[in-house]
């Protein structure tokens, strides 16, 4: 893509915003590359270089193997010292929001970012869970990651529930676990009411929530794709944005 031509389509998108009622929102993993989290499937991501890292987030193996759970603890904990901060690209949606014309942010992300930034929680729908909360397999109570993390740091290397003594597991939903009912449900209201729906940082490869993309066109709605990449959908686009998520997204703002 040019630089005349991106210059035409970050025009387009921020037109369609501005006459939109209702602007629905999907994230993946490349709005938060800019701020130091490597995805899992790109050509530098974390399953690409180590393979053995997926097990990590394949329920069954977590459940059957304490020494991929103590390794999960391990990277979860080196995760937290090392806590990556929101960039532009984040925070260009938070300025949306607050334009009023973000209606729903649906997001593959489990690292927290657009809470971070300023994202109303209750506008968020965090549709692979979160690593910023604990959960027990056994009894289902949840609890703030840093209370887990605080054992870890004390010794204890595979830390179980202290109400049933069960598994405890990032609230992320791994391999083998089902999304939540209530949040698919929100995500596809949202995709069928909305006038435009912006697909960022992901590849649109994912299912069921990719299907919110199809949803949104058949419904009506201008579809803007904005990736580093080609996605699955860019055939489906109104206008697809090739580069850096972080420097085109502040760009798409109405002006004032």
């Amino acid at each position: 893509m040019s630089d005349d031509e991106l210059d035409q389509a970050i025009g387009n998108v921020r037109t369609w915003i501005t006459d939109a009622d209702s602007v629905a929102v999907l994230t993946g993993a490349g709005i938060s590359t800019d701020s130091g989290i490597p995805d899992f499937r790109g050509p530098k991501g974390l399953w690409t270089r180590d393979p053995d890292a997926e097990k990590m987030a394949t329920l069954e193996v977590y459940i059957s193997d304490p020494e991929v759970r103590k390794r999960s603890w391990k990277w979860r904990l080196e995760t937290e010292e090392n806590k990556r901060e929101p960039n532009a690209g984040h925070r260009a949606l938070v300025d949306l929001e607050r334009a009023g014309q973000l209606d729903t942010l649906v997001t593959q992300n489990v690292d927290g970012l657009h809470q971070a930034a300023g994202s109303d929680p209750r506008r968020i729908i965090e549709i692979h869970g979160t690593l910023q909360d604990v959960e027990c397999l056994g009894c289902g109570e949840r609890a703030p990651m840093a209370r887990a993390l605080a054992r870890v740091v004390a010794g204890d290397e595979d830390p179980n529930c202290r109400t049933c003594g069960g598994l405890l597991k990032s609230a992320t939903i791994s391999f083998g676990q089902g999304l939540v009912a209530h949040d698919l449900a929100r995500a596809q209201r949202a995709a069928e009411d909305c006038d435009l729906i912006l697909a960022i940082g992901t590849t649109l490869a994912v299912y069921p929530i990719a299907a919110m993309v199809p949803i949104a066109k058949e419904g009506g709605a201008r579809v803007a794709i904005v990736n580093g990449e080609a996605t699955e959908m860019d055939s489906l686009a109104d206008a697809v944005l090739s580069g850096s998520i972080s420097q085109i997204l502040p760009q798409l703002l109405p002006k004032s």
